[in-house]
């Protein structure tokens, strides 16, 4: 759960003037060591009298130090530098924290080695990906032994994940939801139903005169403030979703005091909606609330199998069949931090017991904001424990709740190198919905509409004599996501969806018809808008039986192909690309011209002629056999009878001169 740590930049003014603010930097530090970001670099940056954005902060020293006051001096300047650098870096401000990291670095003292993980974090963070890298190796090779090393490869890989991805770009229309649903703050976890849009937002409210003092552990009062207004609740929207002027209205739930709310999942006829609470250093903890007409009941615990103040509950998702409770937690049994579990949802509303996702969909790291599709089998979630693009991204998986194919990242732009959670579809199939991410924000989730599309290949495969529909042969689609399979009906009818346009490869293959390759380069893929429809056939064949080539010729009395015959001959390269476990045999045949021994030697030339071609274009030699068979097997007389005469039949003796080729092995 994101927390919010804005406060209102007016109410920075009045800290300023404010009579016990007397150290800029003593205030910063308070406001860092309470978690409060945004505060602590606004002071940190009055502190180092960096003004607007500029970077150019008031170097202490310059020259040699000279006495324990330089040192301090020193000391305190590179620990707000850093310290900057990281109240940055935890309020998402990633432009900003490369910035002063990108001071930090410079440093001498050890303590602030980490600044180069952080840097190269930042880099990755503003899509600098290559940068990154380099800045994440300089640290793995300064720092061997850190426990940073092993997320420093991580992310290495996720850099050069998002470089590819972002090469060939999914099929996915991202765009921004409405200003008015968009407020201040953050605002992430929607949902639809019963055409009513819920979403969470921490977007200001009304706290009058109130102040919340911020303490050191020490329990010193450093500063006040003005009672924070970011408090996450839920909220709602009716009507056009496009429209810049949505009405949008805090839900209507008798929540306790101090209490925030966030991620609100409703049961399939929204009379029942589960969310997430939390008070300040508490654990967050899964309620819900019952409605009846148009009031909801107040929120109860959804119980012990899934809350306890041992550990936090949070992010709860019902699935669309009623069944199912999905829900993200840090409870033991667990596989890393945060891992993903479901209850199931008895008829009475009840809750079974938790059920951990398991190691093929949890990881060391964290799992969030569960969706799951029933009709379509497929788990949506969010991780930053597997390589993508940064920060939490978006993962899919296929299953069953006890079986899980491995997850795919759905690649850019459903993903972006920050954070990239809570999907929740509009329609049956998933493929339009809400997201909620920080790609366009220094600071806060927003949120997205979503729309996936695909390109279809498609087209009717026949039999090359026939002419007919091939019922009965597997055409495989292959791409970077991994290989599709799909077996043609008497239709003869294929057809594919894929989500991108990385190049891809068809191979059509049937027992006894020649296997055939098609490759769609990028180039060919990106001028199809959703569509592409080929028709393509497979040419029969039997085993052992031969085939002649037409058109095979050599020079006179020689074995030497002319030119035009080894572009016939090029007919059998993609047959013996297309098909690599084949092997075949060349045979090459003469008339009756001339001995017997002398045809069969000429033969046996011609036949290697062909055999030595195909070599020298890529095929291995081991897979051809070339065989001469003189005038042994005409196919045709080379003499005719033409009123008891024997008389020379050139038409017959041209038959004969022939090339053939056979499978001798499948």
């Amino acid at each position: 759960m994101k927390k919010i740590l804005l406060f209102l930049l007016v109410a920075f003014g009045s800290f300023a003037n404010a009579q016990y603010v007397v150290n800029y930097k003593k205030v910063a530090d308070t406001y860092f060591e309470n978690k409060d970001y945004y505060a602590a670099s606004t002071f940190y940056k009055k502190a180092l009298k960096i003004t607007g954005d500029s970077s150019q902060v008031i170097l202490p020293y310059g020259k040699e130090r000279k006495s324990a006051t330089d040192d301090k001096v020193i000391e305190d300047y590179e620990g707000s530098i850093f310290n900057l650098a990281e109240s940055s870096r935890l309020y998402r401000e990633f432009n900003e924290a490369e910035k002063y990291y990108g001071v930090a670095i410079t440093f001498t003292n050890t303590r602030f080695r980490k600044a180069l993980f952080y840097y190269a974090e930042s880099l990755r963070a503003n899509k600098k990906f290559n940068l990154a890298i380099d800045a994440f190796q300089q640290f793995i090779q300064k720092n061997p032994g850190d426990v940073l090393v092993k997320d420093a490869q991580k992310e290495i890989e996720s850099c050069k994940f998002a470089i590819e991805e972002m090469r060939f770009p999914r099929m996915v229309q991202v765009k921004k939801m409405p200003a008015n649903v968009n407020g201040l703050g953050s605002n992430y976890a929607p949902v639809k139903i019963n055409n009513e849009f819920y979403f969470t937002s921490s977007r200001p409210v009304a706290v009058g005169s109130k102040k919340d003092m911020v303490k050191t552990d020490a329990g010193e009062v450093q500063v006040s403030t003005k009672t924070n207004p970011f408090i996450n609740n839920l909220y709602s929207a009716k009507g056009e979703l496009t429209a810049a002027d949505v009405a949008v209205k805090k839900i209507d739930i008798n929540f306790p005091k101090n209490v925030e709310i966030a991620a609100a999942s409703f049961t399939p006829d929204g009379n029942t909606v589960y969310f997430t609470t939390w008070r300040e250093k508490e654990k967050y903890a899964i309620y819900s609330a019952k409605k009846t007409g148009d009031k909801w009941s107040d929120p109860l615990p959804v119980g012990l199998q899934v809350n306890s103040k041992d550990f936090n509950s949070s992010q709860p998702f019902v699935t669309s069949d009623g069944k199912f409770l999905l829900f993200s937690s840090d409870r033991s049994g667990g596989y890393g931090k945060f891992d993903l579990w479901y209850c199931a949802v008895r008829e009475d509303g009840s809750l079974g017991q938790a059920v951990n996702f398991g190691p093929t969909i949890n990881t060391e790291d964290d799992e969030r904001a569960p969706y799951y599709n029933p009709l379509t089998k497929k788990l949506l979630f969010s991780t930053d424990g597997r390589v993508g693009f940064g920060g939490l991204d978006f993962f899919e998986s296929e299953g069953d709740l006890v079986n899980w194919s491995n997850p795919k990242n759905l690649g850019y732009p459903f993903n972006s190198s920050k954070d990239d959670l809570y999907f929740t579809a509009t329609d049956d199939k998933g493929t339009k919905g809400y997201i909620s991410s920080d790609r366009e924000s220094s600071c806060c989730l927003e949120l997205f509409e979503v729309k996936k599309e695909f390109l279809s290949i498609a087209g009717l495969l026949t039999d090359c004599k026939t002419k007919l529909p091939l019922a009965g042969a597997d055409v495989t689609l292959t791409n970077a996501e991994g290989p599709q399979k799909i077996t043609t009906g008497s239709d003869g009818i294929y057809r594919f969806k894929v989500d991108s346009k990385r190049p891809i490869k068809l191979l059509f293959a049937k027992d006894n018809y020649f296997a055939v390759t098609k490759n769609y380069p990028y180039e060919e893929l990106a001028k199809a808008d959703t569509l592409i429809y080929k028709d393509y056939c497979l040419s029969p064949f039997k085993l052992g039986i031969p085939m002649a080539l037409d058109n095979v010729y050599y020079e006179f009395n020689s074995a030497e192909l002319t030119e035009p015959s080894k572009k016939v001959l090029d007919f059998l390269i993609p047959i013996m690309e297309d098909n690599p476990e084949m092997e075949i045999e060349l045979g090459s045949h003469t008339d009756n011209i001339g001995t017997d021994e002398y045809n069969l030697d000429l033969s046996n030339r011609r036949a290697k002629s062909c055999t030595d071609y195909l070599e020298s274009k890529g095929i291995a030699a081991a897979r051809m056999t070339s065989k001469g068979y003189g005038e042994s097997m005409p196919i045709a007389p080379n003499e005719i009878v033409v009123k008891r005469k024997k008389k020379d039949n050139p038409e017959g003796r041209a038959k004969n001169r022939r090339t053939e080729f056979k499978v001798t092995k499948k």
